[in-house]
């Protein structure tokens, strides 16, 4: 049975990476990331997190459509419970299977980790732009406080260390953790 795979996480804790060295690793895995589809749409700088509003529902219809044919790797923070409920729904609907995997940042350092983030992806300096906008490392700390809440209340969760630095190790991790 196909499934989706929900690799949830603090932003800079290393959803991308895994998600596409997960796919690397398994043929035929479409790597969703709802970040790249918005550079996809026009204007996205100037509305990023509008653009995210309506890139979502498209992901999910990528997702839905592609779970027959194969594993889906979805690498995007969802902290709202109706969010995460919401794309747990689409593969139950095509008669698939969904795993929730949060990466957690064993240090408790997020908010360094966003810092020290790097990377050539188009989105990173628009996201660092709107997090520093909205309130800097107390946005980060909120969202990891929330993502704690969402794990203690969905006991089905999978929680898997990803150590700084350490990308073979978190890896294993996250292969060890699915493979249960």
């Amino acid at each position: 049975m196909t499934r989706l795979i929900l690799l949830n996480g603090a932003p800079g804790v290393g959803k991308s990476t895994l998600a596409r060295r997960w796919a690397d690793d398994h043929p035929g895995t479409l790597v969703c990331d709802i970040d790249l589809l918005r550079t996809w749409v026009g204007g996205w700088r100037e509305s990023f997190s509008a653009v995210g509003g309506h890139v979502r529902p498209a992901a999910q219809a990528l997702i839905g459509g592609y779970l027959p044919s194969g594993d889906v790797v979805l690498p995007q923070l969802l902290a709202n419970g109706a969010e995460l409920d919401a794309f747990a729904a689409v593969p139950v609907g095509v008669g698939s299977d969904f795993v929730h995997v949060v990466l957690r940042d064993p240090a408790g350092d997020v908010t360094g980790r966003f810092r020290r983030r790097a990377g050539d992806d188009p989105w990173h300096a628009e996201v660092q732009r709107l997090v520093e906008d909205a309130g800097g490392d107390a946005v980060i700390a909120s969202h990891a406080q929330r993502l704690d809440a969402l794990v203690a209340s969905r006991p089905g969760t999978l929680v898997v260390d990803s150590v700084e630095g350490d990308e073979d190790g978190t890896y294993a991790a996250l292969v060890a953790a699915l493979g249960r």
